[in-house]
């Protein structure tokens, strides 16, 4: 049901449209992993948006979210808004299960007036709420309709004209235009029957397994049979993607676990301060997780339970016994006998690192966004402009270790102002983003300078990769000669 769109259609004033096609893509897939197809069927509607070309008088954008729970539906709903608008909660989400009778529309869109306390009926879809779903980077509001088919009747009624004229008339007759918006339906309809269909009871069933390709079209099959039979033909015509989303496989739980064990260290440094530790979870112990958190049933779910049960929860029990000391190294291991696994110190760092500093030079703002947010998260200290005179004076103010630097920043060389910024600090690692646009001359350039190349759409463990071993190098050699001791440091970023 997805419209044939070219998402490189663009403007070119409008500079919060991706430079390249791909990118949008790269990252949303980054971020809800193992679900390319809802972000194939998604993105081409926010280019749509964005140029300038999305349809009149209606959403730029209309889906129906569809698959077992666990498999990431919410989650690229989030994962959209903190693109666009640097906040996964900017988001207008209406919690169906709230409205499964009649009688609580009232709360959707306002009393109308002659019933009894309706000034007091403060609706939840209205054009503040749709404006404070946006920022000034993108006017994009993004709802969020979750679990629909919990809704009564007379919600896809209503429904019905935002879908198709935009517009919502609310209970004292004003009216709440929808056309900058992205509408995502989400629902579990079928999913008992895809379970069924993924792990199949005692039968006649094959013992062999089952073509992967064969199973999304068996799964997507069902879907659009329990969709067709919940709702009316008039309402599934409004929408214009049905996206089913795939169970997630192994090698999706893998990266889903390196994702959230991440996230625990993030944790525990905010939460903890100079008190934090560094925590170490070794090859059999991620095993281990894994063993006991991949479910087809729950999806990513039961994994991030495990891993609160299993790895959180004792962890917080040795902080409050004052088990484990302040900047210490804790590796999680397995038992001898394999059922449970072991927690213990075994170091502790020097000192404090210092956290490294990198500086992200890049007109595009959705890359620069989405960068800032992933070398944050991996423990780097983050300053961003979107323009070359804003970037010098970071520079000279701020003296950053590493520098990200895109090609053609706005009317500005973006190799120019790198050779001008490691003629003014040549310990300053440079590293430049394009799409391909340099020249054999200055290829020569980067290779007798030293600049990597990041050629686009890249991920962000590329960009990792590129910077973190010789920042740690510059820190070590810098501790070395401040401390004359040669002890190690640990860099947060690890």
């Amino acid at each position: 049901m997805t419209e044939n769109v070219d998402p490189g259609l663009s403007s070119p004033d409008n500079s919060r449209i991706l430079a390249n096609p791909g990118d949008l893509v790269s990252l949303l897939s980054q971020k809800v992993v193992g679900q390319a197809t809802a972000t194939r069927a998604i993105v081409p509607y926010v280019y749509m948006y964005q140029s300038g070309l999305a349809p009149e008088g209606r959403p730029a954008g209309i889906f129906l979210l569809l698959g077992p729970t666990g498999t990431g539906k919410t989650k690229t709903v989030e994962a959209i808004a903190e693109l666009l608008h640097g906040s996964e909660k900017k988001i207008v989400k209406v919690d169906c299960g709230e409205f499964q009778m009649e009688h609580e529309m009232a709360k959707l869109i306002g009393a109308p007036p002659g019933y009894l306390g309706h000034r007091e009926t403060v609706p939840m879809l209205t054009q503040q709420r749709l404006a404070e779903a946006t920022s000034e980077q993108s006017d994009l509001a993004l709802v969020l309709f979750d679990e629909i088919e919990k809704a009564a009747h007379s919600m896809t009624k209503l429904l019905l004209g935002i879908l198709d004229k935009g517009i919502l008339r609310l209970g004292d007759n004003t009216v709440v235009d929808f056309e900058k918006t992205l509408i995502f339906f989400t629902s579990n309809l079928g999913a008992r029957e895809m379970l069924k269909e993924i792990n199949p009871a005692i039968g006649f069933q094959s013992s062999s397994p089952r073509a992967r390709i064969d199973l999304t079209t068996k799964l997507e099959s069902i879907a659009l049979g329990a969709v067709r039979k919940k709702f009316s033909p008039e309402f599934v015509n409004r929408i214009d993607a049905v996206v089913t989303y795939q169970p997630l496989d192994i090698e999706s739980m893998e990266t889903i676990l390196d994702h959230d064990i991440r996230g625990l260290q993030r944790h525990v440094n905010s939460r903890l301060g100079e008190s934090c530790f560094t925590i170490e979870v070794s090859p059999a112990a991620r095993n281990f997780l894994l063993a006991r958190g991949v479910s087809e049933e729950y999806g990513a779910r039961e994994l991030k339970r495990t891993i609160h049960r299993q790895l959180t929860q004792p962890l917080a029990t040795m902080v409050t016994r004052a088990e484990i000391n302040p900047r210490a190294i804790v590796q999680v291991g397995v038992s001898d006998n394999g059922e449970q696994l072991t927690i213990r110190e075994v170091g502790r760092t020097a000192s404090a690192p210092p956290r490294p500093t990198i500086l992200i030079a890049d007109d595009n703002h959705d890359l620069l966004l989405f960068l800032a947010t992933e070398l944050k998260e991996a423990g780097w200290e983050m300053l961003i402009s979107e323009n070359a005179s804003h970037a010098r004076r970071l520079f000279h103010q701020l003296r950053p270790g590493a520098v990200l630097l895109d090609y053609m920043l706005g009317d500005d060389d973006g190799l120019k102002l790198g050779l001008e910024f490691k003629a003014h600090a040549p310990g300053t690692q440079i590293v430049i983003m394009t799409g391909g646009g340099l020249s054999d001359d200055e290829l020569t350039i980067c290779a007798e300078r030293g600049f990597p190349i990041l050629f686009k759409p890249f991920l962000a463990h590329d960009v990792l990769n590129l910077i973190s071993g010789p920042y740690r190098r510059t820190l070590a050699a810098g501790a070395g000669s401040i401390n004359n001791a040669g002890s190690r440091i640990r860099a947060d970023s690890a």
